[in-house]
């Protein structure tokens, strides 16, 4: 049944439907000439394409010269339209789509012998066009036609999935990453949206692209095992990936497989840069592509690396075997996976297994080697000794403190379980103190593990101290003796943070909430092609069966957990650095309470400006009354109060 005719577009949506030569992968041989690329173009909703191999296979067109696509339209092999749920469409200007960027995403499935129509706002000319199948299913299309106009057209306005970026990557021969070790050449494109205070413009499409070759590998340990994997990618040239901070080549995409909300990484990065630690990694949510086929949402991000804009530690020779050279700079791991690596060792005082991250395994000496191990036994020894408390002699002396107490914060705000199971720790040269950081891998944190939860059951104890946490062999021996002699010092980081620094309830979940509407499209994408919402997954205590519970769910712990911190560590107003103008005697009182702030005694009349540590606007009023109450966010904040006769008068509140 030949239709080819009777399927016109709506008049009110004209342009040139597009023919060329018909191509594709390797197809299914049924005999008889039938199963052939040509079959999607023939009008017929009763012949089919269906490829050889099951996944990262396509069908399309050589157009013969670029043109911009402004439509497309697509049918479903009769009994299959659930296969092609995700199915990608691709352009490209190379025979081997090694250059191709996306410009459609199936997110419904299509009905049946009938066209699916879809406006493609993308503004780039292709000469290659093509339908790249979801994964395990042959393809598996009945019919396809593009429309548009013949040109080159410009990048000022491509496609993405939803309002997050999106990298594609293309391998060689469409090979699939199967090593942890070995990396596949191949070439990626970055397609994005200016960026705004760190994170990308929300908008249905990118107006900025970068592209190059890379080689990409998998990472990661436990995570290796996801049907989602991570990867490593190593750019061809260093660049700030989609306007991020680093200028480097190796960058992570992690999966975030076991974190249903898929932003508990990057909620932990925001806690860790409250508490001003060293170096923070960035990471940015983004949808990814591989040869073709949706991947989901992954977390583009730093690698933890020895680099000028990451761990900046001093950069080693081989040639730095002997006095002050030798000191640094390291970096290396309490690591429970040590003895997967190349260069690893166990600790003399407490057996903790160890990994040396840098030098690298192929760059670092003997002499180096023996170094790096000694001073990190010696180190155990101050930790193990009488001592162990004494500035002078003590751990302090070869522990920056304040960098521990802080990576030790991070951790038991979020409820990582895992938190000493890895732990990244840096030494520079002519520095005898080890730091610690920076954080990383929080999928399991924010109440999202099975042998914490419920966190609140462990009582008035720290997680990291606790029998039902993890830690690599040895660590809980070492860090109670630190954890335990740091309590000043934990208030005051977490004071400072608290107060000066914008850590907050209320901010968390600000950016929760941020977070999970730029994410709302892409999620809904990744868990269709992972659905996983109703099932257990690693060490999940719970299915909620929905993106939205799953994100309510932890939004309740951030706000019990802060009133958790505050009462175990502690606050105190003392550690605030904040220095407020210079202000007449006080007219009347300003109460910190619960959910806002109380004015008492004040002049009817007088005005009042509340903004939150960093300079933001939270309320404005004028007084009417003796008694004012002023709701406002949880968070430290500061009061500007001009009174009737034009004085000004500045407080600082707390808010809990």
């Amino acid at each position: 049944m030949c239709l080819a005719l009777c399927c016109a577009l709506p008049a009110a949506a004209q342009m040139k439907m597009l023919s060329g030569t018909a191509i594709s992968s390797p197809s299914v041989d049924y005999g008889s000439g039938a199963n052939v690329a040509e079959n999607v173009f023939d009008g017929d909703f009763e012949t089919f394409y269906a490829s050889q191999d099951r996944s990262y296979t396509w069908v399309g067109l050589d157009l013969g010269k670029p043109y911009v696509i402004g439509k497309i339209s697509f049918a479903p092999r009769t009994g299959y339209a659930n296969r092609m749920l995700l199915g990608v469409f691709e352009g490209a200007n190379e025979p081997d789509f090694s250059d191709a960027v996306p410009f459609y995403i199936i997110a419904k499935q299509p009905s049946e012998k009938r066209f699916t129509y879809a406006d493609i706002k993308c503004s780039r000319g292709f000469r290659y066009v093509r339908y790249v199948g979801p994964n395990d299913v042959r393809c598996n299309v009945s019919e396809m036609r593009f429309y548009g106009t013949e040109g080159e057209g410009d990048d000022t306005g491509l496609w993405t999935p939803s309002a997050l970026p999106v990298i594609t990557i293309h391998t060689t021969d469409a090979r699939e990453v199967n090593s942890r070790s070995t990396y596949i050449d191949g070439t990626y494109s970055a397609i994005y949206s200016t960026k705004i205070d760190g994170t990308p413009a929300r908008s249905d499409g990118g107006t900025k692209i970068q592209s190059d070759t890379l080689q990409i590998r998998g990472r990661g340990n436990a995570s290796w095992g996801f049907p989602k994997k991570p990867y490593r990618i190593k750019l061809a040239r260093a660049r700030h990936l989609m306007g991020m901070s680093a200028d480097a080549k190796n960058w992570t995409l992690i999966n975030n497989y076991g974190d249903k909300t898929l932003m508990r990484n990057l909620l932990a990065f925001d806690v860790s840069r409250r508490l001003d630690m060293a170096w923070t990694p960035e990471g940015r949510l983004v949808d990814v592509i591989f040869n073709g086929e949706y991947k989901g949402t992954y977390q583009l991000c730093d690698q933890v690396q020895v680099h000028e804009d990451r761990v900046a530690v001093t950069k080693m020779e081989k040639t730095d075997n002997y006095g002050d050279f030798v000191t640094g700079g390291y970096l290396i791991e309490l690591d429970a996976y040590a003895s997967g690596e190349p260069k690893w060792f166990t600790s003399s005082t407490y057996r903790i297994p160890i990994s040396i991250k840098y030098p690298d395994a192929e760059d670092i000496t003997p002499y180096q080697e023996a170094y790096i191990k000694s001073q990190w036994n010696a180190f155990e020894r101050t930790v193990s000794s009488t001592s162990y408390a004494d500035p002078e002699k003590g751990y302090a002396s070869m522990l920056d403190v304040p960098s521990f107490v802080k990576h030790f914060l991070v951790g038991e705000y979020s409820g990582n379980t895992d938190t000493y199971w890895s732990v990244n720790v840096w030494k520079d040269r002519d520095d005898p103190r080890f730091h610690i950081g920076p954080v990383w891998d929080f999928d399991l944190a924010f109440e999202n593990d099975n042998r914490t939860h419920p966190i609140s059951s462990i009582g008035n104890t720290f997680i990291a101290l606790s029998s039902r946490s993890s830690a690599a062999n040895g660590v809980k021996s070492l860090i109670p003796r630190i954890i335990n002699t740091t309590k000043d010092l934990q208030c005051e980081e977490w004071s400072i943070a608290r107060f000066d620094r914008g850590l907050s309830a209320d901010g968390m979940i600000h950016l929760v909430d941020s977070l999970a509407e730029m994410a709302d499209v892409s999620q809904q994408l990744n868990f269709i092609r992972w659905p996983i919402l109703s099932s257990y997954v690693h060490q999940n205590f719970q299915a909620l069966g929905n993106y939205t519970a799953e994100v309510e769910f932890m939004k309740t712990y951030i706000t019990s957990r802060m009133d958790w911190m505050d009462n175990k560590v502690g606050l105190d107003e003392k550690y605030s650095t904040i220095e407020l103008p210079m202000a007449s005697v006080m007219k009347g009182n300003v109460r910190s309470g619960v959910g806002g702030i109380l004015l008492e005694g004040w002049p009817e009349g007088t005005k009042v400006t509340v903004c939150d540590v960093a300079g933001n606007l939270r309320t404005n009023l004028v007084t009417n009354g003796f008694f004012v109450t002023v709701p406002l966010p949880s968070g430290f904040c500061v009061a500007t109060l001009i009174t009737p006769d034009g004085a000004s008068h500045h407080v600082k509140a707390y808010v809990r």
